[in-house]
Order: structure tokens, then sequence, then C-alpha cells
């Protein structure tokens, strides 16, 4: 059964999952034999099931990008599977790609495809996902570890805020997917900011309240029904790792006749700024997409044409391009409108035209 609340976004990655289907069917209409045409630059985008950032918005961004710099790039999405990465992979290689960017599905799939495209002359850029020991050159991303950080931080002032932090209250956490080493840095931001209070007897973790969902609202809806019923319906305060997540807890919340509790989100997507102005959601992470899919394709295009990459970090041994997240809450969602990353329209409608 579909939640209700997540139709939109549904809806959205059905869109996009047939405009890429269409893409393929037609790029595959051809003669086996025939080739596609030769590109300076890769990406292999993951799937259209995860969020739908990578359709509706990396794809534009990094293709504006590349047209700007006046380089040629094949754009493929491999639609959640793992052997079309690959097979996507080995077409980059073949169409003569000396710079391929990679967001990992996983990471035996990530590694097999970076390996592959090194063999065949290419630089492999990670992007917005790291894959630890594939080889790749750089990785361009947020930092993620900082994002966790944010997210504690944040339910730490909502619970202060709505005078349950010196109650010893409970704690639930719905983590991402355990495969992508994103969810991994993300909790251990959040456990840095967390793991001290458990520890101290001021939080206390709900029973089987630390869980990973797969990135799935559905599973992450299921699984939080199953930790308010262990625990008595007395959980204080939820860390949802996405606002995907946060969505699934909201809806379970209403469902049961419930009160808002202080919770988290991570995407800044319009659904979880209509929460956050109703009352409902903390807050989210904001990562502007333009600025990370700018990041990765000027490294790539220093790497195409010369010059020296910046970095400003490490990530386990790669060098990086770490940029930083924004926490966003009432006091300042309209910094979304103003970079143009979330419409007002999109948000200040209907029941939540009042809110703004």
């Amino acid at each position: 059964m579909r939640i209700p609340v997540f139709k939109s976004m549904l809806v959205l990655g059905a869109i996009a999952s047939a405009c890429v289907a269409a893409t393929t069917a037609s790029a595959h209409s051809t003669a086996p034999a025939a080739k596609a045409a030769s590109a300076d630059v890769c990406v292999l985008l993951p799937d259209t099931k995860t969020s739908v950032r990578w359709e509706l918005f990396d794809r534009p961004y990094l293709a504006a990008a590349f047209k700007a710099a006046g380089l040629t790039a094949n754009i493929t999405n491999a639609l959640g599977d793992a052997q079309k990465m690959r097979s996507q992979a080995d077409d980059c290689v073949t169409n003569g790609a000396k710079v391929a960017l990679i967001v990992a599905l996983d990471a035996g799939s990530a590694t097999s495809a970076t390996k592959a495209l090194i063999a065949g002359g290419a630089k492999v850029i990670d992007y917005d996902r790291l894959t630890p020991g594939s080889g790749a050159a750089y990785y361009v991303s947020f930092d993620n570890v900082q994002v966790g950080k944010l997210q504690g931080q944040g339910l730490v002032a909502g619970l202060k805020a709505n005078g349950e932090y010196g109650k010893n209250p409970v704690i639930a956490e719905l983590n991402g997917d355990i495969k992508d080493n994103n969810a991994k840095l993300f909790k251990q931001g959040y456990d840095s900011v967390l793991s001290p209070l458990y520890k101290a007897g001021t939080f206390k973790k709900a029973t089987a309240g630390d869980q990973w969902t797969a990135w799935d609202p559905v599973k992450g809806q299921t699984i939080f029904e199953g930790m308010l019923a262990r625990n008595s319906n007395e959980i204080n305060g939820v860390l949802a790792a996405n606002d995907g997540l946060a969505g699934a807890v909201i809806s379970t919340l209403k469902s049961k006749g419930l009160k808002p509790v202080p919770l988290t989100g991570q995407d800044a997507t319009p659904t979880g700024v209509q929460y956050i102005l109703a009352g409902w959601q903390t807050g989210t992470v904001y990562k502007s997409v333009k600025k990370e899919a700018n990041a990765a394709a000027a490294v790539a295009i220093k790497l195409i044409k010369g010059g020296a990459v910046k970095t400003n970090g490490k990530v386990s041994g790669t060098p990086s391009v770490l940029l930083t997240p924004q926490w966003v809450n009432k006091s300042n969602y309209k910094v979304l409108f103003t970079d143009n990353f979330v419409k007002k329209t999109a948000v200040c409608v209907g029941a939540y035209k009042k809110y703004c």
C-alpha cells in the first residue's frame, strides 16, 4: 500500500523512470554493432527510486555545465540495475570517455565499473557517494559527516524547544541504506551527537529503535510502526535520515492520532518544507544540488583540459571536494526559494499556503 504523502514524489519518480526508459529504448533501437557518438565525459546515475534528484536536478545541471565548457557528455541512468551500470561503464570506455562520474548503486558494482573505466583510460570521480577502495581519483560531495551532525544537533534543539530534553526522552533512529556509504557517514555524524547523550542517560534509545531502511519510505513506515508498538507509543523524538523517512514517521503518527515529535530530515524536499512549516518536522538538511553538480563538473573539466584540481580534504584516502550543508527550519526556509532550489509555488499551496 502506498503512503499518500509520498504520492507526488512517487509520480515524479515514475515520470523520470519513464523518460529514462524511453531514452534507453531509443538508444538501443539501432543495430547492436552501432556505436554511440564519442563523449568526453560519462555520467553514471544510479536510479530514480532513492531520489528524484538524479533526473530532475543532477542530469540537467551536469549537462549544462559540460555544454558551457564545450565538452560532450553522455549521461545515463542504471535504473537500479547493477549490470546495466556496468554495461554503461563499458560503453563509456568504448566511446573514449576521458572522465567518468559515478553515483554508486552499491560498493561491488561501483568498484567493478570503476576498475573497468580506469583500465580503459578514464579518470573516475565518485559523485555524491563514495566507494572506498574503488580507485576513484576524486570524490565530490557534501561533508556527509557534517550532514549527520546537523541532524543530531537539530533533534537536540527540537527536544529543548518542546521541553522534553530534560525528561529522558526516548529516541528512535531511522537510518538510510546500509549499502550506501553516505548513509554510514550520516550516521557517524548524528551518532557523534547522540551517543554521548545515550551514554550519560540524558536520552534513551527506543527498544529496537535503531534500524536501516534502504531509503524506502514504505519500509520505513513499517519499521516505525513496529518501534511504536515495542515502546507503547512512547517515542519522544526521531532521527530520520531524510525527508522521505520523516514523511513515513509523520504518516504513522497521524494515523495513530499521536502528536508531532521533534523530527529530522534531509534533502529539503517541498513536502519536507511543508511539514516543517506545519510543525510536524523540526528541520531538514539542505544540500544545493546545483553547487554539487557544478563542483563535480569543474573537477572533470580540469582533468580534461588541464589544471590543478583543488581539494579540501580526504575521505577514506580519496582526495575530496567537500561542500558545506545547511540546516533549514522555520527561521530560514526561504533560502530555498531565493536559491531557486524549491519553488514557493510548490510549497505554499493548499492547506500550507497559510503558513507562508
